[in-house]
């Protein structure tokens, strides 16, 4: 991929539909809006739906430039402030979907993650890792790279680490964090 090539996302996730909504990313433009996450990206997108749609809470949707069926159009991006109640108080479970759908992805963190300071390790930004387990994944790494969720599980006694990685991924959305490991800026 070139350097300025722009990337889109091919899905998304709704975290909220509005059937009679009127458009945050557009002034005046009104029709059945979706609020919704990209699937690769992590994007908070606004997207105009095709009419007569209904649409369930967390599905999933094609909204790349070929293959579409429910959605017309990307609207743009949203800021975490402009999403509707529903869809912040949704974020949190279609986050823990979305890195579930894509273990294979996250697991790999788990692996690569590095120290970002002399202090602080790039695993201790995941909430629930401390010092005690940062050392354990590390150590245990080194001897063989994690295979799944349920293998960090069991190996280091990490109790459910999708959730743990999608807790944070919320965080990054939300602007509650610092410093982003899974959400670009």
């Amino acid at each position: 991929m070139l350097p300025n090539e722009k990337r889109y996302e091919e899905f998304a996730y709704v975290l909220d539909f509005l059937s009679q909504g009127q458009s945050v990313v557009i002034k005046g433009r009104e029709g059945s809006i979706v609020q919704a996450i990209g699937e690769e990206r992590l994007t908070l997108l606004e997207l105009l739906a095709a009419d007569d749609q209904d649409f369930e809470l967390g599905e999933r949707l094609r909204i790349g430039r070929e293959g579409r069926d429910k959605i017309m159009s990307v609207l743009g991006k949203l800021s975490y402030e402009e999403l509707t109640q529903e869809a912040k108080s949704e974020l949190p479970s279609v986050c823990e979907e979305i890195v579930k759908g894509n273990e294979p992805r996250y697991v790999a963190y788990f692996n690569e993650l590095q120290p970002l300071t002399p202090r602080l390790h790039g695993l201790e930004l995941i909430p629930g890792i401390g010092k005690t387990f940062m050392k354990t994944i590390v150590a245990l790494r080194e001897k063989q790279p994690f295979t799944s969720f349920e293998d960090i599980q069991n190996r280091v006694g990490l109790r459910e680490p999708a959730k743990l990685v999608a807790k944070r991924i919320t965080e990054e959305i939300s602007g509650d964090s610092r410093i982003n490991i899974f959400v670009k800026k």
